[in-house]
C-alpha cells in the first residue's frame, strides 16, 4: 500500500548539482508526470536535454532567458511565488534548452510524457487564469498556467495554489483515478513552499491522501518548504496550512487521456461542505498576489 514512505519526498532527497529537486516519472512510480526545480546562481546556466516529455519553464523566484530552437526568450519572472504570478515558457518534447539567469533564481520545470508535437510558446503573465476558490477557512487562490487557459499542451496540466495560514486547500477531498464522464486518470504532484514568518519557523503544512474505491493509500504527513508529495490515486485533501504560515503548492498533473482535461469528483461524504460557502465570505487575506481580473469566487 502507498503511504508516507513512498509518497512523501522531503526537500533535498533528490537534489544533485543545480537541481534542488529532480523527480522523474520513474522515480514517482508512474508513467506521465514529473518535476524538477532548478537553482541557478547569478550568471549561472544549465543545459536541459529534450526527452519524450513536454515541459514548462516556470520561474519561482527571479527571471531568466531560455535558448530554444535557435531563439533566446526572456522570462521576467517574479520576486517570489507569494509576491506575483509570472510569465513562462512551454517547451515541446524532444527539444533541448539552455536556461540562463543573470541575477540568479529558482525555476520549476513541470513536465509530462507527450504524444503530440507542439510549438515552443512564450506565455505572458496576462494569460494566467487567476481565481479565488472556496470561502471562510477553505479560501485559497488558484493560478492556472496549463489548465483552463489559452495554452495548448499534449498531456501536461499545471497550476499553483496559495493558502493563507490556518486555512485548508484541496478541500473537500477529491479524486481523479478512474476514466469516465466525471473523471480522468491523472497522476498528480504537489510541490510545496512555505512563506517565511517574521518570527518563529520553519513553517509547515499537512497533506492527507486516503483510499478511494479500489485504491489503497494512507498518507498523512507534515510538509515543509521544498517538499513534494506524489498522489497516484485516492482522495486527496486537505492541504492544510499551519496557522501563521502561508502555504504554496505547485500542482503537476498528467494521464493517458488525450483530451488534457482536469475532471474530478468529491468524496461524497464531504461534498456538503461546498454548500456552506454560500453563507461565508472569502478570506480577506486573499488575493495574495495581483490577479488578472477582479477577484471572484470560483466554487
Amino acid at each position: 500500500m502507498k503511504d508516507n514512505s513512498t509518497c512523501h519526498i522531503p526537500a533535498g532527497a533528490t537534489a544533485h548539482g543545480a537541481w534542488a529537486l529532480d523527480v522523474s516519472a520513474e522515480r514517482a512510480g508512474w508513467e506521465f508526470s514529473s518535476l524538477r526545480v532548478l537553482t541557478l546562481p547569478a550568471g549561472g546556466s544549465q543545459a536541459v536535454a529534450g526527452t519524450d516529455s513536454e515541459l514548462l519553464v516556470l520561474p519561482l523566484q527571479g527571471g531568466c532567458t531560455v535558448e530554444v530552437a535557435g531563439e533566446v526568450i526572456g522570462l521576467a519572472g517574479r520576486e517570489s511565488v507569494f509576491a506575483d504570478i509570472t510569465d513562462y515558457l512551454y517547451v515541446p518534447r524532444r527539444t533541448d534548452i539552455v536556461v540562463h539567469s543573470s541575477a540568479g533564481g529558482r525555476f520549476a520545470l513541470p513536465a509530462a510524457k507527450a504524444t503530440a508535437d507542439l510549438p515552443v510558446r512564450y506565455c505572458p503573465r496576462d494569460e494566467v487564469v487567476t481565481t479565488l476558490r472556496g470561502a471562510g477557512a477553505c479560501s485559497r487562490q488558484v493560478n492556472n498556467y496549463a489548465l483552463g487557459n489559452r495554452l495548448r499542451t499534449s498531456h501536461l496540466l499545471a497550476c499553483e495554489v496559495l493558502t493563507p495560514g490556518g486555512n485548508w486547500s484541496s478541500y473537500p477531498p477529491h479524486k481523479h483515478d478512474v476514466h469516465n464522464a466525471d473523471e480522468r486518470v491523472l497522476e498528480e504532484i504537489y510541490y510545496y513552499e512555505v512563506r517565511p514568518a517574521p518570527h518563529g519557523g520553519p513553517g509547515f503544512g499537512m497533506q492527507v491522501v486516503y483510499p478511494s474505491p479500489g485504491h489503497e493509500i494512507d498518507v498523512a504527513t507534515l510538509v515543509r518548504d521544498g517538499d513534494m508529495v506524489v498522489m497516484p490515486y485516492g482522495y486527496h485533501g486537505p492541504s492544510a496550512a499551519a496557522p501563521g504560515y502561508d502555504l504554496y503548492y505547485l500542482n503537476v498533473m498528467a494521464g493517458p487521456a488525450e483530451d488534457s482535461t482536469w475532471l474530478m469528483t468529491d468524496d461524497p461524504a464531504h461534498r456538503w461542505i461546498r454548500e456552506t460557502w454560500d453563507d461565508e465570505a472569502v478570506d480577506s487575506r486573499l488575493p495574495m498576489t495581483p490577479m488578472n481580473q477582479a477577484p471572484k469566487e470560483d466554487r
